[in-house]
């Protein structure tokens, strides 16, 4: 079972695990939650972190009513594969596996 931190001062999400840290980082404004960043360390790759991470942050901003947006190129494919969050990518937002800010 994983065990994911929210810390609302740093808007992150985080995972701890064999000593590396993976987070998501967001902002809010305008009653927006954005996903700007995922970061998961090469040694934690594979294991479903990310998807977790991004869930877990969703999950949040969903509770809070927040619209959900993705400017991480991950959280976009991650909200296309989900519908059901009726999530949006940012026009800032990067192809392939780089975060535009």
């Amino acid at each position: 079972m994983m065990e994911i931190l929210h810390n609302p001062e740093k808007h992150r999400f985080t995972l701890s695990q064999n000593g590396e840290m993976a987070y998501v980082a967001y902002c809010i404004e305008n009653n927006t939650f954005d996903i700007r960043h995922t970061i998961v360390p090469t040694s934690l790759e594979g294991q479903g972190i990310a998807s977790a991470l991004v869930k877990e942050a969703y999950d949040y901003a969903r509770r809070q009513g927040y619209n959900l947006v993705a400017t991480c190129s991950y959280a976009v494919r991650w909200l296309q594969r989900h519908p059901e969050y009726s999530g949006e990518s940012n026009p800032d937002c990067c192809e392939g596996n780089a975060c535009s800010l």
